[in-house]
């Protein structure tokens, strides 16, 4: 008699893969039982205050909207504004030695390229500086740009009066 050519380990192969074609079988039969609505289960509403819901709005608060009145993107800007051509920022990165950097608008928090051509004074990170802003060739790009200098108001010193001569 000649031995079988089916060695333990493929028939343990053999009988991992019929297992799992069977679990596989089943779960899929168990699937298409359980199965409710299908795509209907899928589907979510969203109400009047931006919440998302299972159930379909009603149909009587149905509103009517122009396709003018809605916005998807950034809202203009006000062209009466006047925006102040000298700005404020602070040097949050310049490298000496490549003779560039970046300020930090204080009113606007953009990042403005700053290039050592555009300097009136020398400048280091965390310098308050004046500035003007500029559309460059990759984006807003500061000239003049000079250190903040505080206007502080020079109060002369008040003279003490002299006390009048106590009346006897």
């Amino acid at each position: 008699m000649g031995r079988s050519q089916e060695t333990f380990n493929k028939k343990e192969v053999r009988n991992k893969k019929e297992k799992k074609r069977k679990d596989k079988e089943k779960k899929r039969l168990t699937r298409k039982d359980n199965e409710k609505g299908g795509l209907d289960d899928m589907i979510a509403y969203v109400d009047e205050n931006g919440m998302i819901t299972s159930t379909p709005p009603d149909p009587s608060r149905k509103k009517e909207f122009k396709l003018e009145d809605i916005e998807i993107s950034i809202p203009k800007s006000d062209p009466n504004e006047v925006i102040d051509p000298i700005r404020k920022g602070t040097v949050t990165f310049f490298n000496t030695s490549k003779g560039f950097g970046f300020i930090r608008d204080l009113e606007t928090q953009e990042s403005v390229f700053v290039h050592a051509n555009n300097l009136l004074e020398e400048i280091k990170e965390g310098n308050l500086v004046n500035f003007e802003v500029e559309m460059g060739q990759k984006g807003p790009t500061a000239l003049q740009v000079k250190l903040f200098k505080e206007v502080k108001e020079i109060k002369a010193p008040i003279e003490p009066k002299e006390p009048k001569e106590p009346i006897a």
